[in-house]
């Protein structure tokens, strides 16, 4: 009946990896409970969840990054960055949205790629954005002591137990601010989601009310002083569209944070309404305050004389207004602060998922009875983060904080094309439903057609009856009987076609991003390649676009969500945006990165492949799958 069993017995060593990188699993739903498990706490409404975007999106970045940005690239076009910036990373933002309504579980990317990809990617993803909270936390951590030291009389100013040390021995320096933060945050995490939020809530509060009076302190001092930074001669493009756009690459990072929203998905409660109105709500809210922020900066003063350290506290002081460098660094300490819980919020629920899927082990997917929080994942979370905060300086490895992020991204607008053309057509159940499926099974004729009323009436318990009835119904129904086994084979092969035009535009994106950026290359080398990713690029655009998507699509997962507009386009842009972000990291960034990569694939290697859930799974067709269910259901009751 094309019931398939997943167990990798007799299908020798490398059948059976290859097999295991590939196999999915099914969404969570109704039918699909976490067994052995405590469910989170569903606490989480819209406004819970633009608190905890914002406050992991509106970090520290914007106190410093409208400084060097401006003075490198954008000089007064710095708003027109942020808004390029904005529209790109709402290209991720949309299809975050899809999938996180449709799937509204732990995990974020981790489970989105498992879904529609498969086990190996999402490993990878899942590993790559245990990396990202950790280091992520670690150096937001790290950036605290020194605003906190400006309260105390300037730097090095903090108390001696709290003060950073020089180690001359080990040649390192400890901060154990950061490591107190990161524990009192640990803490704060471990209590519950809903009081976490609202403690967020209230940092996240006082750091946006910190950006108001920006805006208005500082539009007040530019209507009187003239906008002295409008009238230079270079005029509004200083640098060129070039350097316009090279500013809005650096700045795309200081406007992603939805996927924190996007991780707390399983304690919504109201998934298909509150996450995508979470999510947009926060990059639109971020993107207006970063822009009316520069418009206001750029103005008081050219962008050559700002300060590339505290360009927004400085501009305040050559005006006079001293004071507001104080208003200013209590915004700074308390975006920090959110955007630590921002990092650490996320982390202890993929861990969760990982280890529910059993490629982890079951220690981490514990979930606290009374506080509906995985009290052990976030605790192991927080020791790692204060531990790196302490004694390692962070800085150097901000870079593999964007490569989790960017991989992520790419993964989510993948798995919204393959959601939209070539969707999961089998699902995977327990090998001990088996006697059930095989029941089930039986109420299905060759074609895949439930056998109607009378034949279910009669007793179907021996093996002859149910070969005659195939044969009465081929010679009565035998035209229609050919109409849907063309209907079958036109089916499979526009999933064919989907499928490998998906692969053909994923390989074009890489070779165009990667000719483009890499100047080395001969330049016969760099034409050939920009020309063939083109256009496989284009090849897949077109395609996709004159190719009808899958009608499983409308009951994929959870309906009456998100719906991502202009697909394929849309998706194939992020893709290709993504790629180029990935590739301009650097050859150190990605040498550090492949370490842990590599790290991962042993562990996988030698735990999670024999340890996965879906080991000895048994796959079935989507269209069989609720009788299974049910059937599984009656038979336990």
């Amino acid at each position: 009946m094309g019931f398939i069993a997943d167990s990798q017995k007799g299908v020798g060593l490398w059948g059976g990896c290859v097999r295991s990188l590939v196999r999915r699993k099914q969404v969570d739903s109704a039918h699909v409970k976490v067994k052995g498990h405590h469910q989170l706490a569903k606490e989480l409404s819209v406004p819970h969840l633009i608190v905890i975007g914002i406050g992991s999106t509106i970090g520290a970045g914007v106190y410093i990054l409208v400084g060097t940005v401006a003075r490198e690239h954008s000089g007064p076009a710095l708003a027109i960055s942020f808004l390029i910036a904005g529209v790109a990373a709402a290209l991720s933002a949309f299809c975050y949205a899809e999938l996180a309504s449709r799937c509204p579980s732990a995990g974020s990317a981790y489970h989105y790629s498992y879904i529609c990809i498969g086990e190996g990617v999402a490993w990878l993803i899942g590993w790559a954005l245990v990396l990202e909270y950790t280091i992520g936390g670690s150096a937001v951590a790290r950036g605290i002591s020194p605003n906190l030291a400006f309260f105390f009389g300037g730097p090095n100013s903090l108390p001696g137990f709290l003060a950073r040390q020089h180690i001359p021995g080990l040649d390192i320096v400890v901060d154990p601010v950061a490591s107190i933060l990161v524990f009192i945050v640990t803490g704060l995490l471990c209590v519950g989601i809903k009081e976490s939020t609202l403690v967020q809530g209230f940092v996240t509060t006082v750091n946006v009310c910190v950006l108001l009076f920006v805006i208005i302190a500082g539009s007040y001092l530019g209507f009187k002083t003239g906008w002295a930074g409008y009238g230079l001669p270079s005029g509004y493009f200083a640098f060129g569209v070039d350097g316009m756009l090279a500013g809005s690459a650096t700045l795309f990072f200081a406007c992603i944070g939805f996927d924190s929203i996007a991780s707390t998905a399983e304690e919504v409660k109201n998934p298909q309404r509150d996450l995508p109105l979470g999510i947009g709500f926060t990059l639109a809210t971020c993107c207006t305050l970063y822009m009316l922020v520069s418009v206001v900066i750029l103005g008081l003063v050219p962008y050559y004389a700002m300060n590339p350290d505290t360009p927004i506290s400085s501009v305040f002081a050559e005006h006079g207004v001293h004071w507001a460098a104080y208003i200013i660094t209590s915004g700074a300490v308390m975006a920090l602060c959110s955007a630590l819980m921002g990092s650490l919020l996320p982390q202890p629920r993929i861990l969760m998922a990982m280890a529910r899927d059993g490629l982890l082990p079951s220690f981490f997917s514990d979930v606290n009875k009374n506080t509906q929080v995985p009290v052990k994942s976030t605790l192991a979370t927080g020791i790692g983060a204060a531990t790196l905060a302490f004694f390692m300086d962070v800085d150097q490895l901000a870079g593999m904080v964007s490569v989790g992020t960017l991989l992520a991204f790419t993964m989510v607008a993948i798995s919204v094309l393959i959601l939209r053309y070539v969707p999961p057509d089998e699902v995977p159940f327990p090998s001990s439903l088996q006697d059930t499926i095989d029941s089930v099974a039986l109420q299905y004729d060759l074609n895949g057609q439930d056998i109607n009323c009378e034949t279910s009436e009669i007793d179907a318990g021996t093996s002859s009856t149910l070969p005659m009835l195939h044969k009465n119904n081929a010679a009565v129904d035998y035209p229609e009987i050919v109409q849907q086994e063309a209907q079958v084979l036109k089916e499979e092969n526009r999933r064919k076609i989907a499928g490998w035009t998906i692969a053909f535009t994923c390989t074009g994106a890489f070779l165009l991003t990667y000719a483009a950026t890499d100047l080395n290359l001969p330049r016969p080398v760099r034409f050939t390649m920009c020309g063939v990713g083109g256009a496989l690029l284009l090849f897949g655009l077109i395609v996709l676009t004159l190719v009808e998507q899958d009608d499983a699509r409308h009951s994929f997962g959870h309906s009456g969500g998100f719906i991502c507009p202009f697909v394929p386009l849309l998706p194939i842009f992020c893709i290709l945006i993504n790629t180029y972000l990935l590739i301009n990291l650097g050859a150190a960034t990605w040498a550090r990165v492949s370490v842990w990569l590599l790290i991962g694939v042993f562990v996988y290697a030698l735990y999670g492949r024999t340890h996965s859930s879906l080991l000895d799974a048994v796959y079935v067709p989507v269209a069989h799958a609720d009788r299974i269910h049910r059937s599984s259901v009656d038979i336990l009751a």
